[in-house]
């Protein structure tokens, strides 16, 4: 899947009835669902965290496995405090295969901003009805006692990110910062103008993480400095205030004004031109923008604000 947040939610607040997990689970006998193993304390005490891997900073687990007894300390009464991300997996599940650790992974990295739990559906079935799971994997995110969001299939590592930025946010939590040194290894080549070296090294980080803002923010600001780089900022600027109806003249100044820290005016810039030219010109001018936005990056609120100017423009 694309991106999670770009299909129809899952679950809404309040649309799944927790209220039995508060409730001791029908004895096996009764017919009810299997119950899950029982649960048995890790190293550092935590009941039903049989897995729990590594701690946060405050010293609780940030990987734990969990089952139905467990779930509404471990999971629910946790989440009050601190997102909790649900994993439901199964062992003969190959896509759970590859999932799993990649949560783990951002678990781990992210040092206790967030919990991820482990459930194993074949043990916890009355987890999975109660939660409307039809196919693994399957990730539910709970902030405040409640599901906030979800959703179902592997998705690559910079859109799982993403989702997680957004859980982190829905819980008032502020997602951790976390370094990457082939980042640092990048920026600090197109820092120092080797911008062939800089080129490399944003393409080989997209390559093993498609679709990573960083990177492509970073080829973004190499494409702008090799056709704005040498101009003479007042020159280029003073040219297109002489012909405002020349597209050339008004892309120039338009990255000459990234450049120099002036986005704002830029967008400004180009929002006017999509306005004033038509055919291919204006779609010309509209690509141009584009790429002036990745840039920033999506979360920059100048590029929000010159998003909504440029639709207003086009339509």
């Amino acid at each position: 899947m694309s991106d999670p947040r770009a299909n129809p939610s899952i679950f809404t607040r309040g649309a799944v009835d927790l209220s039995a997990l508060r409730r001791p689970a029908a004895p096996a006998s009764s017919g009810g669902a299997p119950a899950g193993p029982a649960a048995q304390p890790d190293a550092g005490g935590v009941p039903g965290a049989g897995g729990a891997t590594d701690s946060g900073p405050g010293g609780g687990p940030m990987v734990i496995d969990v089952t139905e007894a467990t779930f509404q300390a471990e999971v629910l009464e946790r989440s009050l405090t601190t997102p909790v991300v649900v994993d439901f997996w199964a062992e003969w599940c190959e896509p759970c295969k590859q999932l799993s650790p990649l949560l783990e992974k951002l678990a781990l990295e992210g040092a206790g901003a967030w919990v991820l739990a482990k459930v194993d559906v074949d043990a916890n079935q009355r987890l999975a009805q109660l939660f409307r799971v039809q196919g693994i994997p399957m990730v539910i995110a709970l902030a405040g006692g409640q599901p906030v969001d979800a959703f179902s299939g592997v998705i690559p590592e910079a859109q799982l990110r993403q989702w997680i930025g957004a859980v982190l946010a829905a819980g008032g939590v502020e997602a951790p910062v976390v370094e990457d040194p082939r980042l640092d290894s990048a920026d600090a080549a197109l820092m120092a103008g080797d911008l062939d070296a800089a080129e490399a090294a944003y393409r080989k980080i997209l390559a093993e993480s498609p679709r990573d803002i960083a990177a492509e923010s970073g080829l973004a600001h190499i494409a702008l400095a090799r056709r704005a780089g040498a101009v003479d900022p007042n020159a280029a600027i003073a040219a297109a205030q002489a012909a405002p109806d020349d597209v050339a003249a008004q892309l120039l100044a338009a990255d000459v004004e990234v450049l120099v820290g002036f986005a704002d005016r830029a967008y400004a810039r180009l929002v006017d031109l999509v306005r004033r030219v038509g055919g291919e010109e204006r779609e010309r001018a509209r690509q141009h923008l584009v790429s002036l936005f990745a840039v920033a990056g999506p979360d920059d609120p100048t590029v929000a604000s010159a998003r909504r100017a440029l639709a207003s423009a086009l339509f």
